[in-house]
């Protein structure tokens, strides 16, 4: 005899109801979603949680990461209004995918990789953690939730593949990561399955989604949504990535250079790997095995530093053909975790493909969304289909230096069009202050620092006098200038031994220090390269002790106000004790400063400088 679930009857019932209500008066549904000003509204009838349906089921996807010959299914949950059941009412879909929902393993050192070793060494091999799933429980986040269920969306959440309830296995950056995502996209307009259970044949259907799909979240959740446009999947029509990482070379390296993220030294992309594998403990040896122990540890090279197919693979720069999404990217200027070149690389990408573009950047650290109002305007126009106009108008809003984060700046583009290349030489003065200027300096001076990752950066840059880095400082500003773009430095250096870091702050001087220091205060931006890949950052070519190489690589963009009173720093030193590995101290570097330039986007150019510095 054939059992009726409660769920079942309950569908039932309420099909019943709405045939024979609305459906035999011939009315719509009355409840629909309200937009004013171009945004969309709260609206009474979908904003009551008690009365939201809340469910959770997995789609199957293309690929089988976990080895178990099946189909890797992605476990998701829905939140939506109860209109969508019992008046057929259909909505567009808010959809948040992460690595995180289930628990994430220990930050403990042991995890990581000793960073105390020699440049071009083997490294010390490193502790591998487990996690401690957070329970089976049904609905995977509340995120975005209250936000946007009011406001007529449907919210849709996922955990990625080999992550909590998802089947598969994780592999930071692989094909997977791109093709999960897809397939809920793919459900949610009825052209991939969705199961009820995570291995059972009922199905089940988006009947109250209309298609249309927008993709949000902040760091990795940030990132998926990028991935998920990279498949060009039909239905993506908007995406709001925060402080996304776009390619894990540039999270995990630079310019040919081991580098840590911010506050995560001696992170690599196995120690990711092993932060988020939350998923099914008994497909995990699958997973560590074909993914962590052999694709991770044969391509991601702790001894160059070199930039291989490995990494490619992890740029989703390199994926941009199929990308049609309108984005709206949003990130931080001091970010030193996810650094603000990772947004500005895909935003020029998809700009140059003519696509609907606008970047948020704000002054602070990592995360922090464009104002609320500004997404409820880009989905409502993507999702919704409401002509409000935000396409058009400024294409870049900028938080000033003192500002409300929810009060940006409105400019034409970033970088601002106004800004032109200066270019700034050096002049002598180690151990104390070197000058830095606009006028050529053709001194011939050659000034040698000596590696010592004992001493952090801000110690080095409020140092007087110290023999571990140089530094070279402007006359003090008459004026204001804005700096609007990506510094370019070329450093003419040798080296005593084959190998060694290279690392380049400009900074903002005096230093201020005290309980009302602003994060713009002192770090202007900043850079680290290899002078092994001084040609390529494919190849590394070890350095012969005493001959000069020219070293050029770009620094993190920025857009900042210095104000007049403070002085440019450009502070050159070698290890970096917060980011880079630490070599044994005594490693001499001289620097030619005839050879070495500092190029600055500077609003007004050449001119505004000079009035700046007269």
């Amino acid at each position: 005899m054939m059992k009726l679930n409660i769920k079942t009857f309950v569908r039932f019932f309420l099909f019943v109801a709405v045939v024979s209500g609305y459906a035999q008066k011939g009315k719509t549904a009355t409840a629909q979603p309200v937009f004013k000003d171009g945004e969309a509204q709260v609206v009474d009838a979908f904003n009551n949680p008690e009365t939201w349906i809340r469910e959770d089921l997995w789609v199957e996807t293309e690929f089988d990461t976990d080895g178990d010959g099946k189909l890797d299914r992605m476990h998701v949950d829905v939140t939506r209004p109860p209109q969508t059941e019992t008046e057929g009412l259909k909505l567009p879909v808010v959809y948040i995918t992460s690595p995180y929902f289930a628990g994430v393993a220990s930050n403990d050192k042991k995890y990581f990789w000793d960073v105390k070793q020699e440049l071009g060494a083997t490294p010390k091999p490193h502790e591998h953690p487990e996690v401690q799933r957070r329970g089976e429980r049904p609905i995977i986040s509340s995120t975005q939730i209250d936000l946007w269920v009011p406001r007529g969306y449907v919210v849709v959440h996922s955990s990625s593949p080999g992550t909590g309830l998802s089947q598969g296995s994780p592999t930071v950056g692989g094909d997977n990561e791109s093709l999960a995502p897809k397939a809920v996209i793919d459900w949610l307009n009825g052209r991939a399955d969705g199961y009820k259970t995570p291995y059972g044949d009922e199905k089940v259907e988006a009947y109250w989604s209309t298609g249309k799909v927008g993709m949000t979240g902040t760091s990795y959740n940030g990132t998926l949504p990028i991935a998920a446009a990279t498949t060009g999947v039909d239905g993506l029509e908007a995406i709001i990535p925060v402080a996304p990482n776009t390619s894990y070379y540039h999270y995990y390296r630079s310019n040919g250079l081991v580098r840590s993220p911010g506050g995560y030294l001696g992170e690599d992309i196995d120690v990711l790997y092993d932060f988020i594998h939350s998923g099914d403990e008994s497909k995990r040896a699958y997973g560590n095995k074909t993914v962590r122990d052999t694709e991770m540890k044969n391509g991601q090279d702790r001894v160059t530093g070199d930039y291989n197919k490995f990494w490619e693979g992890r740029d989703y720069l390199n994926e941009m053909k199929p990308f049609k999404a309108a984005l709206f990217m949003s990130h931080g200027f001091n970010d030193w975790n996810v650094m603000p070149e990772h947004s500005y690389r895909i935003f020029k990408a998809a700009k140059d493909k003519g696509l609907p573009v606008k970047i948020y950047y704000h002054q602070n650290g990592h995360g922090g969304p464009p104002p609320f109002s500004m997404m409820n305007k880009w989905f409502t126009k993507y999702l919704h289909g409401k002509d409000n106009g935000i396409e058009n108008g400024p294409e870049a809003w900028i938080v000033r230096e003192r500002d409300d984060r929810q009060k940006p700046t409105p400019y034409e583009a970033y970088p601002n069009p106004d800004a032109a290349p200066v270019t700034l030489s050096l002049s002598p003065g180690a151990p104390g202050h070197g000058g830095l200027g606009i006028d050529k300096q053709s001194s011939g001076k050659k000034e040698t620092l000596v590696d010592n990752y004992s001493f952090d950066g801000s110690t080095l840059a409020k140092a007087e006098y110290s023999d571990h880095r140089l530094l070279y400082v402007s006359e003090p500003l008459k004026e204001d200038i804005h700096i609007s773009g990506i510094p370019e430095i070329t450093v003419k250096m040798a080296s005593s031994k084959p190998a060694a870091n290279l690392s380049v702050w400009l900074v903002s001087l005096p230093w201020n220090e005290g309980r009302n220091t602003k994060i713009t205060d002192n770090i202007i931006t900043r850079g680290w390269a290899d002078p092994q890949n001084y040609k390529s950052i494919k190849k590394s070519i070890p350095l012969k002790p005493g001959k000069f190489y020219e070293v050029t690589f770009k620094l993190q963009p920025d857009d900042q106000v210095i104000p007049k009173g403070q002085q440019l720093g450009l502070m050159i030193f070698s290890s970096d004790r917060e980011y880079t590995l630490w070599p044994q101290p005594g490693t001499e570097l001289t620097i030619d400063l005839e050879g070495t330039q500092l190029t600055l986007p500077v609003v007004g150019g050449t001119e505004q400088l000079k009035k700046a510095l007269k």
